[in-house]
């Protein structure tokens, strides 16, 4: 699998989770501490994340890190 796929699958795990939980981009992103352009990024697969990152975002979502590889089927 190359990077553009994991990223775009890890992305679209992110946004779905996000919607459940009933959050807009912008209030998600400024919960963690994130800008929302580059919040945005992550969502649409256009950022190759840092661990340090995705634990942040995972955080905010409520869930391990894991789970949200796990979820976007990585």
């Amino acid at each position: 699998m190359d990077k553009v796929t994991l990223q775009t699958k890890l992305g679209t795990a992110v946004r779905e989770r996000r919607q459940a939980l009933e959050y807009s981009q912008d209030t998600f992103a400024d919960a963690i501490g994130m800008h929302r352009a580059y919040y945005s990024a992550i969502e649409r697969g256009e950022r190759n994340v840092t661990l340090a990152t995705l634990a942040k975002v995972a955080e905010g979502l409520d869930m391990p890190i894991a789970a949200l590889m796990a979820q976007a089927k990585l």
